[in-house]
Parts: C-alpha cells; structure tokens; sequence
C-alpha cells in the first residue's frame, strides 16, 4: 500500500498544514520557555442531524501525519519569511514528536463527547497537530458514516447489493475524492472507480461506461456491438442514453448474437425503481447497476417500490454526505503540566464547554450488543471496554495499524452490535453515554473554581 496523499501538501510543506496561530504560539512556547506537557482531546460536541452515531475513520492517516513530521529546507526558509525569529526555526529543525497518542480504532462506533483521540506532549509539539487532526479524522469519519448508513440499509431492506463509490468528480478537490473513497470502504462499500484510490489503498476498482461511448457512435446497437467485442462475458452496458428499456432489448439482442453472458446493464436517469423492473422483463438476470442521484433514502425508496438491482453507484451524495455536510470536530486542552503534575482543565464558553482531564471510554454490552457508554477520567475504574487504545507512546508507535480489509469487517460487525434504533436514518434515538462520577465531580470542582 501507498503512502496515503494529502492532496497537493508534499512531504517538504507537511509541517506547514496548520493554523497560523498555532505557529504563533508554538514560538511563543519556545521563546517564554513554557512548554509543559498537556493533554489534548479531539471529539465533536454534536452528531450531525440525524445520525445516531458516527464510524471513526481517518486514525491510519494521522499516525502517518504524525511520524512523517520533519520541518525541512523548504518550509523553514517560507516561515523565515514569515517573520518567525532564528532561534524558533532552529528548534523547528529538530522538530520530533515525542508523546503520546491514544485513539479510537477505525471501524468503530463513535458519539458525541467522547474522545476519537488524545494527545498528550509537550504543548509546543502537541499544539501544532491541531489542524490535521481534525482535517484527516473529522471528514472521513463523516464520509465513513454516510457509507455505512448505505450498507445498512442494503442489509436491512435488499439482498447483498454491491456499493460502488462514484463520487470522485464531485469531491471537493482531489485528496477528498482519495480520502472519501476510503473512508466509504472502510463504511462498507465494495469498491471505487478511482483508479489512484484503488492503487494507493488496495480498494477494489470497477467501472461500465459513459453516454459519451455511445453517443460517439452513429447508433446504440453498434456502440454495444464494440463494447462486447473489447470486453466481452465483462461487459456493461449504459442503457439509458436514449430510451432505457429500448436499450435493454438492444443489448440483449447484441449479447445473444456476439453469444456473451453480459456481466450487466446500468440505468443512470429516470424512474430507476420502475424502468429496473421494466428492464428486468426484458434482461431477466442480468445484473442492472443503478447510479444517479443515490444515497440511503434512494436506495430504501428503490426497496420500498420493488426496484429491482444488484448494486448501486453513490456520487455526490457520498463524498458531500451531502444531506449532513459537515462535522465540527475539535480539539480542546484538557490537561496540563503545573508544579510537576498534570491538572485538568476546561473551557466554560457558552455553549462550548468541556469535560477536563485525560479520558477513558468505556462500553457495555448486553446480548451481544451495545447497551451504552460511559466517559470518565482516565484513572477512574468503570464497567465495560476500553475505546481509546495507545497508538504511540514515548514518540514512538506501539501498535499496528490493521490492514483496511480488516477496518472495513470491524466497522461491518461493530455497526451489527450497535442496537437498529440507533441506526435509523431517520429520528434515530440517541445512544445512551453515561459521565463517570469522579469526571462529574471534578468538572463541577473545577467549573466553581474557574467561576
């Protein structure tokens, strides 16, 4: 597998994708000698509408991310140039993460206030992570998300459809359409028609054609006749370039003369639900792939009208998730270093607040599924299972990260234990997260000190 890409930020500029101001306090930091170590916790104070929970994603990216930062020529020289002061740069060239990391596997079923990750470094080091942090784990968490609310669907209401994301073209920028498509895998879709996704993650890759191909002839029959002559028992054909049903019974008719086994047909327009069982009459089984306009509420409509089809191709509404667009992840201090012993701390802004300290996420089940869970201090006992695992310790990683085959099947039997009431994509109710009491006893201390 590749390295995975950050778009147009090349491994000289790396360090550079971050907040000016987080630079400006990291010289600050270094100039006023105050660098203790800290605490920092990325989560999201609210899902987004109508989703009970989110998939967790984006973890593999930020490890990397985090063990390729190195400030070199290039960026110290554009800083230089910035303003940033000689001795600041200078400690910036010997620039290396040196603490740890604790996070959330991906695949897993994350909700609102809970640690997807701490960090816990000296606060110049741990400061500049902010920005890539929450880039890489808040949107393809989100896209994750919308992936598997698809693939539950399909387990619920169909029949094993296959999930093909379609939505690099409408990405918004490339590094999005590459990251989309894996978050989508990772929810449970089965491939991509991203070549360089394909290549970079190992994400299976499929295609068909373009109305192009047969608008580029002077009829459909002989756009159909050359595609079958290239591909073959492979081919699929597009059908509704002119008239949907007419084009079935053109491709069977070429299919039976060139005496192939169509892999399929696609309908990309129209009634899908009703022009699918049209041309089930007319192909009857053959595969019909289904695209255009497709997203969870599409694909339970297609179900509810008895559409008939082995797959469906997601675009615009995947990589935009676009009925919940975006995810506000943060990354607050939690904890930091005075007289030798770290101590918490929390914001009071209105409507802003957070929970101090370090955390532990624990999870409890009953028959086989999630019953609730409970966010407490990180040295407070508490039932069920540790979320948070140690990535990297001491700077250094301590833990593999699994193969994506391997995220994608935790993420399958994680979504299963997590109770269908919870999964609604409509008016889902909320998943029961519990505060520990010694974190409830501390936030209410420290909230009346702070006061």
């Amino acid at each position: 597998m590749s390295e995975p890409t950050f778009g147009f930020v090349s491994a000289e500029t790396l360090p550079l994708f971050t907040d000016l101001y987080e630079l400006r306090m990291m010289q600050a930091y270094a100039n006023r000698d105050h660098n203790p170590r800290a605490t920092f916790s990325l989560f999201v104070r609210d899902l987004p509408p109508n989703r009970g929970y989110m998939v967790a994603a984006g973890l593999e990216q930020a490890i990397h991310y985090v063990e390729s930062l190195s400030f070199e020529d290039r960026a110290l020289e554009y800083l230089a140039e910035q303003g940033f002061d000689d001795a600041f740069l200078e400690r910036l060239a010997a620039f290396e993460f040196t603490g740890e990391i604790r996070g959330v596997p991906e695949g897993t079923p994350v909700f609102a206030n809970e640690p997807l990750l701490e960090v816990t470094a000296p606060i110049l080091q741990a400061q500049l992570l902010e920005t890539a942090l929450i880039n890489q784990i808040g949107y393809q968490s989100l896209i994750a998300t919308k992936a598997s609310r698809m693939r539950d669907v399909i387990d619920r209401d169909g029949d094993g459809q296959r999930l093909i994301d379609f939505g690099s073209r409408r990405a918004h920028g490339t590094d999005a359409g590459m990251k989309a498509a894996r978050a989508a895998y990772i929810g449970g879709f089965d491939g991509t028609s991203n070549v360089a996704a394909g290549e970079a993650f190992g994400i299976p890759v499929s295609g068909t054609m373009a109305h192009s191909w047969v608008q580029s002839f002077e009829r459909e029959r002989d756009a159909f006749e050359a595609f079958v002559a290239e591909y073959g028992d492979e081919s699929v054909l597009l059908i509704d370039t002119y008239e949907t049903v007419g084009g079935a019974r053109i491709a069977r008719e070429v299919a039976d003369a060139a005496d192939v086994d169509l892999r399929g047909v696609r309908l990309d327009s129209g009634d899908l639900p009703a022009l699918s069982k049209a041309v089930d009459e007319v192909v009857p089984g053959v595969d019909q792939f289904i695209s255009s306009g497709i997203d969870e509420y599409a694909i339970r409509a297609f179900f509810d009208r008895g559409g008939v089809g082995a797959g469906f191709g997601p675009g615009t509404a995947l990589v935009t998730s676009a009925d919940a667009p975006k995810v506000e992840g943060v990354y607050k201090l939690v904890a930091v270093e005075r007289d030798g012993e770290m101590q918490p701390t929390m914001k009071l802004s209105a409507g802003k607040v957070t929970y101090p300290g370090s955390k532990t996420v624990r999870r409890t089940e009953s028959d086989g599924q999630y019953a609730g869970d409970i966010v407490g201090l990180r040295d407070e006992s508490l039932p069920g299972s540790e979320q948070l695992v140690p990535v990297i310790e001491d700077g250094k990683r301590v833990s593999e990260l699994p193969d994506l085959d391997r995220i994608r099947d935790t993420a399958t039997a994680k979504r299963r234990m997590l109770p269908v009431e919870h999964r609604r994509i409509d008016d889902p109710d909320p998943y029961p997260v519990q505060i520990g009491e010694k974190l409830r006893q501390e936030t209410d201390r420290l909230r009346r000190t702070l006061e």
